[in-house]
């Protein structure tokens, strides 16, 4: 039992207007198909949001799974800096009581001071779901935030398909948030489960549901915050609102502003927007629209500006791959590809942006392609640390080899680096520290159904021929191991260079097996990322080339006086 819970005092948070964000990544956002996490993941996870101000971290369910048991308890040898950590569970069974329920043994095991209870609303799944009945409902609800009260817990009750509910049974639906009021819950969440509610709904129903609360006598004794922020039209309420949207109608994100909009003082939502089915609300995306458009306090503004780095490493961490075109943190949020659009943001970013980028930790970007000007080569070779006069004749000659590149196959606004060192060759800046003369692959199928690859390259470093062989599990991780090894002992930085992307892609079907093909290869260093292409009619020429400009790159951002790779015909 922890008998000396006190509310969080308003002083670890010293905002005005402020906006409660609940993360619940760990527990919903885990639900996302694809998406598995081990407790190391989660405790990483837990972190990443801790150092960004989330003050609310759900952290699954105790008792469902060992993992999550030994989440909590890690948690407690290392606590968190800054966030409360929450223990999530259902109201208890029907038929038994709050204190004889195993399932919140586990939950007060948990040791964390907020847990978070889902009850039901609608009242087809009380009887279809769960085969009770609506008193008996009203019953577990009661009986299990009182029980969890008088252990010293503070309970975020979450009214699990509330929109429906309430559309179907409003009477029964708004006594399911009374009860649970009544027993000491301090957040009543409206919850839009299955994700079909519309945004002029939301703000409807919360808007009601605001002016109800509004009337009850439920007593102040502890309940939390104690000055709750006003409600729009002034009003004040000694109950809290909250909201809970799913994506399944792509409007997830507009309906958790709608309810901020009538009063709703947490939110809550994943980051990245993983979740069940179509996902949950993405705080990418709700965070700085509060912040930033709303004015509501979040976290911290310094905190603020970790955004865009959080959304990418949590990516990494659950190894799924970023969504280049998320709002505000997506690789292509503030890219700017057609050249009339380049020349206007270049004299006034305001032109083509919403926000400056950099007050969520993003960066603009100027995206190279066939649809480019002069404009968009001239603003990238900024981006190079190369301050080009608009008059100099290798700015033409760069552009111009770019389209002719370009209508080819190659596609430079997915492969920046190669385009830089396109740019380092026409102003002479890429020196010849090696030579690559050229490569076979051998591929050979064991009697057990095995592919074994087999790669060998020849390579000149300062007049020396060098000869190497490698394995690989393909033939494009054998000859990006036979290049290391023949380059290693001259660069060692290479050792550091990680393959963690291949892409390929048949730029003519009609042709069949003799289809050109595109390759885009992705090296990481373990802080930087970089993004190389190769066209081909031959998919291993093509992959060649890529990594071969992949390796030199990344020396290019070891050092930036040009070491290069130059790879000659053959």
């Amino acid at each position: 039992m922890v008998s000396d819970i006190l509310p969080i005092s308003r002083s670890q948070f010293p905002m005005t207007n402020r906006l409660w964000i609940y993360d619940t990544t760990l527990r919903d956002g885990a639900q996302c198909e694809g998406l598995c996490l081990s407790l190391e993941d989660k405790l990483r996870i837990a972190r990443q949001l801790d150092s960004l101000g989330i003050p609310f971290i759900e952290g699954g369910w105790p008792g469902a799974n060992p993992k999550d048991v030994q989440f909590f308890w890690r948690l407690k040898e290392q606590p968190l800096t800054q966030a409360e950590v929450v223990a999530f569970c259902s109201t208890r069974r029907p038929g038994t009581t709050a204190a004889n329920d195993e399932m919140l043994q586990a939950i007060l095991s948990a040791g964390t001071r907020w847990v978070t209870l889902f009850g039901k609303s609608w009242d087809l799944h009380v009887i279809e779901s769960l085969k009770t009945t609506l008193e008996e409902n009203l019953a577990m609800i009661r009986d299990t935030i009182e029980y969890l009260r008088s252990q010293g817990r503070h309970v975020i009750y979450d009214a699990e398909h509330w929109f429906d509910g309430y559309k179907h049974n409003r009477d029964y639906a708004i006594k399911t948030l009374e009860v649970a009021a009544d027993a000491g819950a301090e957040w009543l969440v409206l919850c839009d489960t299955n994700g079909g509610t519309l945004p002029h709904e939301v703000s409807q129903v919360v808007r009601e549901v605001a002016e109800i609360i509004e009337s009850w006598d439920i007593s102040e004794s502890e309940i939390y915050p104690p000055q709750p922020p006003l409600i729009k039209g002034g009003r004040k309420s000694k109950i809290q609102l909250g909201i809970h949207t799913h994506n399944d109608s792509g409007v997830a994100v507009a309906n958790a502003l709608a309810a901020v909009q009538e009063g709703v003082t947490m939110v809550q939502g994943t980051i990245n927007g993983y979740g069940e089915r179509c996902g949950n609300a993405d705080l990418c995306s709700l965070i700085p629209n509060f912040q930033l458009k709303l004015g509501l306090d979040c976290i911290q503004d310094e905190q603020l500006v970790k955004l865009t780095q959080v959304s990418r490493s949590i990516s990494e961490i659950v190894n799924l791959a970023p969504d280049d075109r998320a709002p505000f943190v997506g690789l292509s949020a503030f890219a700017h590809k057609g050249g009339i659009h380049v020349s206007a943001v270049e004299k006034n970013p305001l032109t083509y942006e919403h926000l400056e980028p950099e007050k969520i930790g993003n960066r603009r970007r100027i995206v190279i392609s066939d649809q480019a000007g002069l404009s968009n080569v001239l603003a990238k070779a900024r981006t190079f640390g190369m301050d080009l006069d608009r008059k100099n004749p290798a700015c033409r000659q760069i552009l111009e080899k770019l389209k002719d590149l370009e209508s080819q196959g190659y596609q430079f606004e997915g492969a920046e680096a190669s385009f830089e060192l396109l740019m380092r060759e026409a102003l002479g800046k890429r020196k010849r520290l090696f030579e690559i003369k050229g490569f076979q692959v051998h591929c050979d199928k064991g009697r057990e159904e095995t592919v074994n690859s087999l790669a060998t390259v020849k390579v000149t470093v300062n007049g020396q021929d060098i000869l190497e062989c490698a394995e690989g599990n393909g033939p494009v991780s054998a000859l990006d191991a036979a290049l290391r090894k023949a380059l290693r002992n001259f660069y060692p930085a290479i050792t550091d260079f990680n393959l963690t992307d291949y892409k390929v892609r048949i730029l003519d079907g009609c042709a069949g097996t003799s289809a050109k093909t595109r390759v885009l290869v992705e090296f990481s260093n373990g802080q930087d990322r970089w993004t190389t292409v190769g066209v081909s009619g031959n998919i291993l020429d093509a992959s060649y080339q890529a990594v071969v400009e992949g390796l030199e790159y990344g020396l290019v951002l070891g050092d930036r006086e040009a070491i290069v790779l130059t790879v000659s015909s053959y």
